[in-house]
């Protein structure tokens, strides 16, 4: 009896960390650091819990229930790459269909928990934002143009907006500042993994920028975009949402990231696609933590 209790146990333990892997629990977690760095600025501090606990449950649901319908989508491309093969539908631990039911739940329990616990705006920009990432990036762009992650970053962008509205009911010039920080972020951080996987979306005939314009022209709009990134993350500055602390944070960031795009041109190697990649993703962490601490500390 013991033994088949503690076998229903790791049966169990094992199906839910299969689920978080459907969720993409790491990704997850950085969007939502950047819709609690938009309510922290948008409400000038630390909401209340009662309003900070159900944005983060919705917009989490949101973000895991659209990678898990956005891997039933790409079953057959993930079956064909290296690095996407041992995913759970892949790798035959869980059902599409059933990835399919978990995805499309949480998309409805985001938009309950948010409808009713913070506002309806909240929940409708959460909605759109799993809506942008399945059907216009997944569907529409991901397998058809080179223009991919250049449109479909946008659903990235989302929860910082889901993070405002909860906050203030509304929108703002200050909440498209930090959506198109997170936009402009997205390319040189999605081609940097890009570089690294060429062959893996070459196999699956996916027109990612490295397959469908080469490697050296990858690199030089990575580069190109660090710069643009840059001088986006000025913007608050003058708009006067953000101080001197945010700033010199983003000033260092920025250089940092130009750097590592200037030595990926230079050196045109794995370890330095890799170590960008890494650093991009870095980058954006520490970006809104700066936000965090320049609100709270200034």
């Amino acid at each position: 009896m013991e033994t088949t209790v503690r076998g229903a146990e790791l049966n169990l333990t094992a199906l839910l960390r299969t689920y978080l892997e459907l969720a993409k629990l790491r990704i997850v977690l950085l969007l939502l650091f950047t819709t609690v760095t938009a309510m922290v600025i948008a409400a000038d501090g630390v909401p209340s819990l009662s309003l900070l606990i159900p944005t983060l449950i919705g917009g989490g649901f949101a973000a895991a229930g659209a990678s898990a319908v956005n891997q039933y989508i790409d079953r057959d491309m993930d079956a064909k790459m290296s690095r996407t093969a041992r995913r759970p539908i892949p790798s035959g631990r869980v059902a599409p269909v059933n990835a399919l039911l978990f995805g499309m739940g949480l998309l409805a329990w985001s938009v309950l928990v948010l409808g009713l616990w913070v506002n309806w705006l909240t929940a409708l920009l959460a909605f759109v934002g799993g809506v942008y990432y399945v059907v216009l990036y997944t569907l529409i762009l991901k397998r058809n143009t080179v223009a991919n992650i250049l449109i479909g970053g946008g659903a990235g962008a989302v929860p910082v907006l889901v993070g405002w509205s909860a906050v203030t009911g509304g929108l703002s010039f200050e909440s498209f500042i930090l959506f198109a920080i997170v936009f402009y972020w997205t390319p040189p951080h999605s081609w940097a993994l890009a570089l690294l996987v060429n062959r893996d979306y070459t196999l699956a005939n996916v027109p990612m920028m490295p397959v469908a314009r080469g490697e050296a022209a990858t690199r030089s709009q990575i580069l190109l975009y660090s710069v643009q990134l840059l001088l986006i993350t000025l913007l608050p500055l003058p708009f006067q949402f953000l101080g001197w602390v945010y700033l010199l944070c983003a000033v260092l960031l920025g250089v940092g990231l130009i750097r590592m795009s200037v030595l990926l041109i230079q050196q045109k190697d794995g370890p330095a696609a890799r170590r960008m990649y890494k650093y991009s993703t870095a980058y954006l962490a520490f970006l809104f933590l700066a936000m965090i601490l320049d609100r709270l500390l200034t």
